[in-house]
């Protein structure tokens, strides 16, 4: 998805700071973004914020409220925002997301806040763009050898859905494949990721990744495990889920979050088979936080198990990201026409 109610890039864009926005379905990441003054220089983020999403009418409110916020002239001077968001563009730009409490239409943002243009991008692709930035501080090795072999790079992410993008390099420079991943049927390999599946099914015919890998998937698991358990659950909030597991409090909640990484690491290791990919990088809201649990879980071992194509998998470095602007910077960088260094 990549579209804009003003497509044709502005004359000095690569010197004016404009607004980034990554749009997820709990939060939403401002920043206020310079390209570097020098060639080939970072990035800089002038100024970034949080918002949430439930307590605000629109995204023009939010744009609104966060460039009044800026303590000098500097929002007076963006005059283009780039925005990342999950979901389907249609033909006038709107687009249409399961996630989002209101609409999303860039025409109706550069409308609303008088901007000169706003640009629409998907938001793994945009994260997808972001991992040029990256230091080796930022991440955190988890299977695969340190340097990533030249090709295709999957970026993928678990948060209030699941996100995916796969990074090509052509003789031309970069391509950024978008694509709607997290809506692809659930695959499971365990006799109790097969019951959780049966209880999934008994409500709804199609069971998607992220019915079971996002934050809100955390909990369907938790309660089909309960379900097939016999017993009633206790938690109705992933973070609550999370925060039992990782304390060890509740054997449900742990057993939820194993069945979890079990299944995100399966998943990975398909999607890097079906794109072909050298590298695989995990973003998304909900892994920093377990990231000791998902080091100790079956995630690696899930990944790897793919029969006879395990030998190509041990070759495929994968990477979780630490990066908390990682969808600004993403945003920044798609607009900016950044590509991917492979550090």
């Amino acid at each position: 998805m990549s579209a804009a109610a003003n497509a044709t890039p502005l004359p000095g864009r690569l010197s004016q700071p404009f607004v980034a926005a990554d749009v997820g379905g709990t939060h939403v990441r401002i920043g206020l973004v310079q390209a570097g003054i020098d060639a080939g220089a970072p990035l800089q983020v002038l100024a970034y914020s949080k918002f949430r999403c439930a307590d605000y009418a629109s995204l023009a409110d939010i744009l609104r409220e966060f460039i009044a916020g800026l303590a000098d002239a500097r929002g007076a001077a963006a005059r283009v925002a780039v925005i990342a968001s999950a979901g389907y563009p249609l033909a006038d730009g709107t687009v249409i997301t399961a996630n989002l409490p209101w609409r999303l239409s860039p025409a109706e943002i550069r409308d609303s806040l008088g901007l000169d243009a706003v640009h629409l991008v998907n938001d793994f692709e945009a994260v997808a763009h972001a991992v040029a930035h990256l230091g080796g501080s930022e991440v955190l090795q988890l299977a695969g050898p340190e340097r990533i072999a030249p090709g295709p790079i999957l970026v993928l992410g678990p948060g209030t859905g699941l996100g995916a993008a796969v990074w090509i390099p052509t003789g031309s420079g970069p391509v950024v494949l978008a694509t709607e991943a997290g809506q692809a049927a659930l695959s499971v390999g365990t006799e109790l990721e097969m019951a959780l599946l049966r209880q999934m099914l008994e409500q709804r015919s199609h069971v998607p990744v992220e019915h079971a890998l996002s934050g809100p998937g955390l909990i369907n698991l938790y309660n089909a495990l309960c379900a097939v358990r016999g017993v009633a659950p206790v938690f109705a909030r992933p973070g609550d889920v999370t925060a039992a597991a990782l304390d060890g409090s509740d054997a449900l909640a742990r057993e939820s979050l194993e069945a979890f990484c079990g299944l995100l690491g399966s998943t990975v290791g398909d999607m890097a088979l079906l794109y072909g990919v050298q590298g695989v990088y995990l973003a998304g809201g909900i892994l920093p936080h377990i990231r000791e649990f998902l080091v100790r879980s079956d995630f690696v071992a899930r990944f790897l198990n793919k029969g006879p194509m395990r030998e190509a998998l041990e070759r495929v470095s994968v990477r979780l990201v630490e990066h908390g602007q990682l969808g600004v910077v993403g945003a920044a960088s798609w607009y900016l026409g950044s590509g991917f260094t492979g550090k």
